[in-house]
């Protein structure tokens, strides 16, 4: 009979492989802060949409950049909690920025692809730079992200930021549904170098591309309907032999992704079916699989936990206590690493199990809801 030692092995073996594969990474600091002698305009385009509780602190980090040739360009979605306005009082006096009202949401558009269509229509620089609202800029991001991208010679180049991370729900969901991502694609090395369009990511959250390429491979219009446009573009640019990387700047970018757990909930649930399917062959047997298997994904994360409480109350025999031990120790030590770069006390890695928790549900609403997408007050059918 195995013995409960054998069948935890799993969860000692299958974290340490996956962070082999994530410490092949790339990082922005490791790039000249200094800019090139000709260097090139970059435009800064940011959609927002309801960011009043960003947008003025966004816009002066991006202004405060150490590059000498940007324009900041943002796009006010129809925001009905002036976003607008905060935006322009925040960029007072600066040439170098405006605020662009876009016509009404065209049929068939995701609302952010459509603001980003729109404020590349009005940039003028050789590069582009679409970001988030709730992305903050350190100074030395441009400097570093287009010497990475001349260096490189790429086509598209994505910049992984730093996860700021306040509230316990926060803390509790985030780092499971991170340790999900890297384990799915590993390190940015395995990104960039991959040729197969569909082991492609793009964070959406910031990435240079050269306006010339992106013109030509119809930019955001190209994805106009699907709900994870950045990775939609990383794959279909990559599917057009473009090179496209991705480097992690933790130094260089930061972002507080959602402050809540409905915000958590909501945000996820958008993508985690929707545009988690482009993962895979467009196979419906492998697509109604991933559909029906998401929710049990976490369990994983779950049983151990469940298997060391029920074994204390005595509930199962010893044989699954001190597997429960060994695989929930094990877990416990594998998410330390994880808790200490997103910089919160490590004593969270041992709610792990509530953060599976809660990401089994996400998934399993995401799987439900299908194609069926909400965000920003407005309703969806992802492509």
């Amino acid at each position: 009979m195995i013995s409960p030692y054998a069948l935890a092995l799993p969860w000692i073996v299958v974290p340490a492989i996956g962070f082999w594969r994530l410490s092949r990474s790339t990082y922005l600091r490791d790039e000249p802060d200094t800019p090139p002698a000709d260097a090139l305009l970059i435009s800064i385009i940011c959609p927002a949409r309801n960011e009043a509780r960003h947008i003025s602190e966004f816009v002066r980090a991006a202004l405060s950049t150490t590059y000498p040739r940007c324009e900041l360009i943002v796009v006010d979605d129809h925001s009905t909690d002036g976003t607008g306005e905060l935006a322009r009082a925040a960029g007072a006096g600066d040439e170098r920025f405006q605020v662009i009202d876009p016509p009404p949401l065209p049929t068939g558009w995701f609302g952010k692809q459509w603001a980003c269509h729109v404020g590349a229509k009005h940039a003028h620089g050789d590069v582009l730079l679409f970001t988030d609202a709730d992305t903050r800029h350190a100074p030395d991001l441009l400097l570093r992200g287009i010497n990475a991208m001349r260096r490189r010679q790429s086509d598209l180049l994505s910049v992984l930021g730093r996860q700021d991370l306040v509230s316990f729900w926060e803390r509790v969901v985030q780092p499971t549904m991170f340790a999900v991502l890297f384990s799915t694609f590993g390190g940015t090395n395995a990104v960039s170098n991959s040729t197969r369009p569909r082991s492609k990511i793009a964070n959406g959250q910031c990435y240079l591309v050269r306006r010339d390429v992106y013109v030509a491979l119809g930019g955001h219009e190209a994805v106009r309907q699907f709900v994870a446009e950045d990775l939609m573009i990383a794959q279909q640019w990559c599917a057009a032999g473009k090179r496209v990387h991705i480097v992690a700047g933790l130094d260089q970018l930061s972002t507080r992704m959602y402050s809540s757990l409905g915000e958590i909930i909501e945000g996820w649930t958008k993508n985690a079916w929707a545009g988690g399917r482009y993962l895979l062959p467009e196979h419906p047997v492998l697509q109604g699989g991933m559909r029906l298997l998401m929710p049990f994904s976490a369990l994983p994360h779950l049983v151990p936990f469940a298997a060391l409480v029920f074994g204390l109350l005595g509930v199962v025999p010893t044989f699954w206590t001190t597997f429960g031990a060994v695989a929930y120790g094990a877990s416990v030590l594998w998410t330390l690493p994880t808790v200490w770069v997103l910089r919160i006390p490590l004593w969270y890695a041992l709610l792990h199990p509530l953060g599976a928790a809660v990401t089994a549900w996400i998934f399993a609403k995401a799987a439900w809801k299908g194609d069926r997408v909400r965000w920003k007050e407005r309703e969806y059918r992802a492509g």
